[in-house]
């Protein structure tokens, strides 16, 4: 389970930590989203610790009560997103980087040190920091991020299915699942799609 082991090994540990993670690079359609979440003086209620882990190991029913729960706790939390233009021009990975910059950039509070989930650290971020492999499975403060990512993320793609309805978009977040590919038999690509993925790049020819 993950606990504040990570937050209090690096200098900034008397700071301002957050923690980083991202939702939504393997999807065919919708942006990319950051979150970022700083638990001031690492204070956290034992039920919430408790309860945040990484977001694929949790139900969306779990995901949703603990997304509302971290706002009403003493967290400090923001998020920021990509598009899918900025992600097809600039692609998957410099996009994810660009969303975290902008999550950590909307904090009310500057952090001092930012820990990553992954394998690298974005560029030009406004803090310095470190990444952490399955940081949300590690990370008190990368885990309740991931949650934030994901439930942002999927209320988005929730809206965006009321628009564009062939797709499956409340159910799949835009991911390749047989309803998503029946709907681009069926219907062809929208605005949404990312027309820089291989499996979309088909459905342009």
């Amino acid at each position: 389970m993950p606990d504040f082991t990570y937050e209090r090994t690096f200098p900034a540990a008397a700071g301002l930590i957050a923690g980083i993670d991202e939702a939504g690079r393997g999807p065919w359609a919708g942006p990319v989203v950051a979150g970022a979440v700083i638990f001031p003086d690492l204070q956290i209620s034992a039920s919430l610790a408790s309860k945040l882990d990484d977001s694929k190991k949790l139900t969306a029913a779990k995901r949703e009560a603990l997304f509302e729960e971290l706002h009403a706790s003493n967290a400090f939390i923001s998020y920021g997103s990509a598009s899918v233009e900025e992600i097809d021009r600039l692609n998957i990975l410099q996009a994810t980087f660009l969303a975290m910059r902008r999550a950590v950039e909307s904090l009310p509070q500057k952090p001092d040190f930012a820990l990553i989930d992954g394998n690298k650290v974005p560029p030009n971020l406004p803090c310095p920091a470190q990444f952490l492999i399955k940081g949300d499975a590690l990370s008190l403060s990368v885990a309740a991020a991931s949650i934030i990512a994901k439930v942002t993320r999927d209320r988005l793609m929730s809206e965006l299915a009321k628009e564009f309805p062939y797709y499956g978009w409340e159910k799949n977040a835009g991911y390749g699942t047989k309803a998503h590919q029946e709907g681009l038999k069926a219907h062809g690509i929208c605005v949404h799609h990312r027309k820089s993925y291989a499996p979309i790049k088909e459905y342009l020819k």
